[in-house]
C-alpha cells in the first residue's frame, strides 16, 4: 500500500463545500471528500508553518517547547521511520520554509524537489530587474520597511512565468505527477506535496484572478501588510483580497484534481491512502485582523481541513466530529502500513475512528504558538490563554462557533477548569529525565 499526503498551506476548512462551505468553487476537492472520512474538528496544534511541519511529520505535540526551528537530531520523522521498510520516499514542495538554508525538513526522504521562488525567497536576485511594486502593494505606514521589500522580491521571483503551469501549485502537483509515472513500479511509497498556495502573496493566475470579484476596479492588493483591517483595508478592498484568496483556493483545487487523476489513470488510488490537509487556516477581518499579525488561536486560524480516503473505500462519506489533531497524521499513516512507529509519538492513530471502533480518541484539542498563547477546546467551550499578557477568553462553541462573544467574565470557573487542563496537558508532554524521545521501543 501507498500514501499520498497533499498539505496546502493556509487553506480554510470553510472553503471547502464538502465542509458547509458556500461561494467558493472547489469541485475537484468535494470529489475527494465524497470518498473520503471528513474530519470537522481537525485542529492545527502548532502554529504556524514550521511548528505545523514538526508536528505532523513527528507525530508529536511540540508548541509548548518549539517555535520556528529546524528539526532536532533526535526526532524521527515519518519518512524516517519507513526507511527501512522497502518504501520509496518522495517530497515535493515549493514552500520555502522548510528547505532554505539552516532547515532541514526533507530528512529521511530519498527524493527531495525544492521548487524555488514562493513568497520571500531571495531567488532571483538580478538588481537589473524593475519590478511594479506600487501596484499591488498597499503601505500601512508601519511595517512598509519589512514588508515592501519582502513583496518586491516575491515579484522579481515571478517575473519570468508567462502561463499557468508556471505558477507554484502548478509546478508541484505537475512534479508529483512526474514523479509517480517514474518511479520504481513494483516499490511502495510515501509522497508528501507541500504546496505553499493557497497562503499570501494572493496572485492566482486568470481567470482564477478575477472569478470571485469581477467588477472591482481599486487597487489589486495581492500581498496585504498583517494587521489591523480597520484604517487600513476599506470593505472594498478586504472582499477583493478575499476574493483574490479564493481565486487561490479554486486554482489549487484544480491542480490537486490533475494530480488525482493522473494518480488514478496510473491505478494509484486503489492502492493508496490519500491525505488532503492544511497547517492552519488564515483571517480575514473576523477579528479585525489579517494575516498571522497576531497569536490569536481563533477558530478561522486554527480549524483545518483533514480528509482521508482509504483505498478500500473505509470511511468513505463519513463526517466525524471527533477531534483530530496535525500530530495524529504520522500514527494515523503509520497505522493504515501496518508499521509500529518510534517511541515518543503523542499523536492518536485515527484508524480507529475510521472503522468506527472508537468514538473518539482525546476529550480536548490543543493548538498554540510557541510562548505567545495556547488554547483548549471541549466539544462545550474553547478557552484561549495568552502567554503575553492579554485577557483570557473563553467561547461557548455551541451558540457562539465563530467564537465572537468572550464569555470569560462571566463563566470563570468554565475558564479556570479549562486552563487547569491545558496546563496539565502541557506538562504531562515534558518527557521523563531518562526518556530519549524518538529511540525506537
Amino acid at each position: 500500500m501507498n500514501v499520498i499526503v497533499i498539505v496546502a498551506d493556509s487553506f480554510r476548512t470553510d472553503c471547502l463545500g464538502c465542509y458547509g462551505g458556500e461561494g467558493i468553487d472547489t469541485p475537484r476537492l468535494d470529489e475527494l471528500g465524497a470518498e473520503s472520512i471528513l474530519f470537522t474538528q481537525a485542529y492545527a496544534d502548532g502554529l504556524p508553518t514550521i511548528p505545523a511541519r514538526h508536528s505532523m511529520l513527528t507525530g508529536r505535540y511540540t508548541f509548548p517547547f518549539r517555535g520556528w526551528q529546524p528539526l532536532e537530531h533526535d526526532d524521527v520523522t515519518l519518512p524516517e521511520a519507513l526507511w527501512d521498510k522497502g518504501y520509496d520516499t518522495a517530497l515535493i514542495t515549493d514552500v520555502y520554509h522548510m528547505l532554505k538554508p539552516g532547515m532541514n525538513f526533507a530528512r529521511g526522504f530519498a527524493y527531495t524537489r525544492f521548487i524555488r521562488g514562493q513568497e520571500y525567497d531571495p531567488y532571483i536576485v538580478d538588481p537589473s530587474i524593475e519590478v511594479d511594486v506600487d501596484s499591488f502593494y498597499k503601505a500601512d505606514g508601519l511595517n512598509d520597511e519589512i514588508f515592501k521589500p519582502r513583496f518586491a522580491q516575491y515579484l522579481k521571483n515571478v517575473s519570468r512565468r508567462q502561463a499557468e503551469e508556471d505558477y507554484f501549485a502548478a509546478q508541484v502537483m505537475q512534479a508529483g505527477m512526474d514523479w509517480l509515472e517514474t518511479r520504481h513500479a513494483d516499490q511502495p511509497f510515501l509522497l508528501w506535496l507541500d504546496c505553499f498556495d493557497p497562503h499570501e502573496p494572493w496572485d492566482p493566475p486568470p481567470p482564477f484572478d478575477t472569478m470571485y470579484d469581477p467588477d472591482y476596479t481599486g487597487k489589486k492588493i495581492l500581498d496585504p501588510v498583517p494587521g489591523n483591517v480597520q484604517g487600513y483595508l476599506s470593505p472594498e478592498e478586504l472582499a477583493h483580497v478575499r476574493a483574490l484568496y479564493a481565486g487561490e483556493v479554486t486554482f489549487v483545487d484544480k491542480w490537486v484534481g490533475l494530480l488525482l487523476d493522473r494518480a488514478r489513470s496510473l491505478g494509484l488510488l486503489e492502492k493508496s491512502l490519500v491525505v488532503f490537509t492544511s497547517d492552519h487556516g488564515v483571517p480575514f477581518g473576523e477579528h479585525g485582523i489579517i494575516r498571522r499579525c497576531r497569536p490569536w488561536l481563533h477558530q478561522e486560524l486554527v480549524n483545518v481541513p483533514l480528509m482521508l480516503r482509504y483505498p478500500d473505500g473505509t470511511g468513505a462519506g463519513q463526517i466525524c466530529e471527533a477531534f483530530a489533531q496535525s500530530c495524529d497524521l504520522m500514527p494515523t499513516i503509520l497505522g493504515f502500513l501496518g508499521i509500529e512507529g518510534p517511541a515518543g509519538m503523542t499523536g492518536a492513530d485515527l484508524g480507529p475512528l475510521v472503522r468506527g471502533e472508537a468514538q473518539s480518541v482525546r476529550d480536548y484539542a490543543y493548538s498554540g504558538f510557541h510562548m505567545r498563547a495556547w488554547s483548549i477546546r471541549s466539544q462545550e467551550h474553547s478557552y484561549l490563554l495568552s502567554l503575553e499578557g492579554e485577557p483570557s477568553e473563553l467561547y461557548n462553541r455551541a451558540e457562539d462557533p465563530d467564537e465572537f462573544t468572550n464569555i470569560y467574565e462571566g463563566s470563570p470557573d468554565v475558564a479556570e477548569e479549562l486552563e487547569g487542563e491545558l496546563r496539565r496537558f502541557v506538562e504531562s508532554l515534558v518527557p521523563e529525565p531518562d526518556a530519549e524521545p524518538g529511540a525506537p521501543e
